[in-house]
């Protein structure tokens, strides 16, 4: 018995690489969804869902993610010396959707949350959270590529026990399967 074989790849030389097949390429990709919150200049709370978030070095203890610069939430990430990193769990759909959305109202009282080391915005019942200090903010096309070290957080589960992230694939947010 011999196992399928895949299609042979096409390779196209010489061409450059477009936005759309980024995108399709990364569909495929299943990625961790976080949430990133920040306080603006005047105190109010900011956030974002991000799935680009990446473990950098263990020693010191960095993280990246990135952000575009056309986001209601780009003032403050831009200007602000701490924010926080939520990772969200399986059963948070409603909660990535809502700091998905633009104009939505992401700190309202659907959305419990509280003060945190450094005034940053920290969620409640996520599966674990971070307050990073930023260290650099590095130009990417439309986008910053935010580099951060840990400085505390709780990487406790809180939210139901079981530990099990919330995923986003092909343009949806899902859930692992056994």
């Amino acid at each position: 018995m011999t196992a399928p074989t895949a299609p042979s790849p096409r390779f196209t030389t010489g061409t450059p690489g477009s936005p759309d097949l980024l995108r399709s390429v990364f569909r495929q990709h299943a990625a961790g969804v976080a949430v990133v919150t920040a306080t603006t200049s005047g105190g109010a709370p900011v956030g974002f869902t991000a799935t680009s978030l990446n473990s950098v070095s263990a020693d010191p203890p960095l993280l990246s993610f990135t952000i575009g610069t056309g986001s209601s939430s780009w003032p403050a990430v831009r200007d602000c010396d701490h924010l926080g990193v939520h990772i969200l769990a399986e059963h948070q759909r409603e909660l990535a959707g809502l700091f998905a959305r633009s104009g939505a109202d992401r700190f309202g009282p659907a959305t419990d949350w509280a003060e945190g080391p450094h005034g940053v915005p920290v969620l409640s019942g996520v599966l674990a959270w971070l307050v990073c200090r930023v260290v650099a903010r590095v130009p990417a096309g439309a986008h910053r590529v935010i580099i951060a070290e840990v400085v505390s957080g709780d990487p406790a589960v809180h939210a139901g026990g079981e530990g099990r992230p919330l995923l986003y694939h092909q343009g949806r947010f899902n859930a692992l399967r056994d």
